[in-house]
């Protein structure tokens, strides 16, 4: 794992990725990783957090390990589960190499629960091939039983198996967790973390986004995308307001073909590539001027 000596060492490594961050969010990773402490990161959709932890993990020249939560997800889809088939298999060729010997239960139980038949999930891989980054992803769709079991993990980077024994990271992990806000994490699982609240870029922040991620754009383009997203996430109206993801595709696509300006023929043809609701389009597409007006 490469050491990052100061946020603005972070900031730079980010930026070779083509991520790019302010001092506020540069400055909490950095504690982050020189303290060992996961980060919790908040946001609307489509503000970059994913993302973050994707330019973190090439920035430090680790891989990404990520576990993406959803409803219903429990300790077993995270840690570890046993391969069956195989373990039966294996039962079965035992039993007919023994053939009428008196077989060991014990020893053969033993066999059962060996490395070879253990299926590791996100947590237990990265606490077994640490340093590593860990995305827990979109932590609020889970329920209030896997964040108890998180927050014991994330304390003592270990897990015991009943069958196997203990399993605990040599190096800790850099943890990052993501939040939509669609509830509230809890205070414990947010007091073991670093926290930061991740808001859209700035006009200026945005276009360079788009420079760095799309050098064929140019600056005027790039700067024009950038203000009509902005000003399509300020209207309040949209049931989905596009994110910088969404920038980036709408400044790509007016690239493809070949538009130099984003004016009302060409915003009218490709609002497909930022607006993903056909009520959304419709509400944009009769106020489509105004989106526009300098």
């Amino acid at each position: 794992m490469q050491v990052v000596t100061s946020a603005a060492d972070l900031a730079e490594r980010l930026s070779q990725t083509g991520y790019l961050v302010d001092e506020g969010l540069a400055t909490i990773g950095y504690l982050a990783l020189a303290m060992q402490r996961p980060l919790l990161l908040e946001g609307e959709p489509g503000t970059g957090k994913t993302a973050l932890a994707e330019a973190v993990a090439e920035g430090l020249g680790l891989r990404l390990i990520r576990l993406q939560c959803h409803e219903g997800i429990d300790a077993s889809q995270a840690l570890y589960d046993w391969d069956f088939a195989r373990q039966i298999l294996h039962l079965r060729t035992v039993e007919a190499t023994r053939g009428d010997e008196a077989i060991d239960q014990a020893e053969i139980e033993k066999s059962l629960f060996d490395e070879r038949f253990l299926l590791s999930r996100p947590i237990v891989q990265a606490l077994r091939e640490s340093p590593v980054v860990l995305l827990i992803d979109e932590i609020d769709r889970a329920d209030d039983e896997f964040e108890a079991f998180l927050l014991e993990v994330l304390s003592t980077n270990q897990v015991t198996i009943p069958e196997y024994g203990t399993i605990t990271a040599v190096t800790p992990p850099v943890v990052i967790l993501t939040s939509n806000r669609t509830r509230e994490v809890h205070d414990a699982l947010k007091r073991r973390c670093l926290y930061h609240w991740v808001d859209h870029p700035g006009l200026q922040r945005e276009t360079e986004i788009v420079r760095r991620r799309l050098p064929g754009v140019s600056h005027q383009l790039a700067e024009q995308v950038a203000r009509a997203t902005s000003r399509l996430r300020d209207r309040g109206d949209l049931v989905k307001p596009p994110g910088v993801a969404e920038t980036l595709d709408w400044a790509s696509a007016l690239h493809t073909l070949g538009a130099a300006d984003l004016d009302l023929e060409m915003a009218a043809i490709t609002l497909g590539a930022v607006l993903k609701y056909r009520e959304d389009a419709q509400r944009v597409r009769a106020s489509l001027d105004k989106l526009l007006s300098h």
